[in-house]
């Protein structure tokens, strides 16, 4: 079984003195990405900070988030391999349908705060996903509102470390699909693409995305690709999410907690009794 924390000596200090204690922590660790073509060499994507676990969901959902696959058929094969000097190497063989020359800019360092984030242009994301598709459903306000709990109840390794994210897709009457954490917000988002993916349910046009954090551009660039039409954010967004999902025809939640939320975008898919 993946560990996702490892225990470290700490010094507590509370009104009553100082003690000297262990205390559980988040693992952080390097894992190289490698992308096999259908033709030619493997590229090396460069390295991902990430907390081990649904290592082949990451990296499913990066390249899904970054135009290369697009379904599960895209992907022939996910290996993860630890190499003489104890490095973890992700390889992804894709087939002759991915698009290679989309992720052509990644390679390099990426660290946990952003995983491999989008970098593509307003322009391109408008284009990008289908979140905006007619017949989307509607979420009811009260479904909304469960949201963040039920997510909290899911995370095992932030009642364990206090240092994970979190992200997690809902049916629209709140009942739980998928949930992965990450010492990375992006990541953790990364990982339920890939667990989406690769069992052919992307484009998600019928789930919402809920994130423990706050919401910035990339997570909303990554939503429409996978055709999420509703993104639930514990913390605030920024603006320039909020303007990406206008465009995008994707329904923004931010603040949701302690039964509150603000809707910033696309309002007519929350609706005030049954949905």
């Amino acid at each position: 079984m993946t560990r996702l924390a490892a225990i470290r000596a700490v010094t507590r200090y509370t009104p009553d003195g100082r003690t000297n204690d262990q205390d559980l922590v988040a693992i952080e660790a390097p894992v190289s990405l490698h992308l096999q073509p259908p033709q030619g060499p493997a590229r090396d994507l460069g390295l991902l900070m990430r907390t081990p676990g649904a290592d082949e969901d990451l990296a499913a959902g990066v390249l899904a988030a970054e135009g290369v696959v697009r379904s599960a058929a895209d992907i022939l094969h996910i290996e993860t391999v630890t190499a003489e000097n104890a490095a973890v190497v992700i390889r992804v063989s894709v087939g002759p349908d991915a698009d290679v020359h989309a992720i052509s800019d990644r390679v390099g360092t990426a660290t946990s705060a952003c995983g491999l984030c989008g970098r593509l242009s307003m322009r391109q994301l408008n284009h990008a996903g289908p979140a905006g598709t007619p017949g989307t459903p509607r979420v009811d306000a009260r479904v909304i509102q469960e949201i963040p709990k039920r997510l909290r109840e899911s995370q095992q390794a932030f009642a364990e470390t206090g240092g994970l994210h979190a992200a997690a897709v809902f049916t629209p009457a709140g009942e739980l699909i998928e949930v992965r954490e990450d010492v990375g917000r992006h990541n953790a988002v990364d990982k339920i693409l890939g667990a989406l993916l690769r069992r052919n349910a992307l484009p998600a046009h019928d789930l919402v995305l809920a994130v423990s954090g706050r919401i910035a551009y990339e997570i909303v660039q990554k939503a429409a690709m996978g055709g999420l039409p509703v993104i639930v954010a514990v913390g605030a967004p920024t603006d320039l999410a909020v303007d990406a999902a206008r465009e995008c025809g994707i329904t923004l939640v931010g603040f949701a907690r302690d039964g509150r939320f603000n809707v910033y975008t696309h309002p007519a898919r929350i609706v005030d009794g049954p949905a």
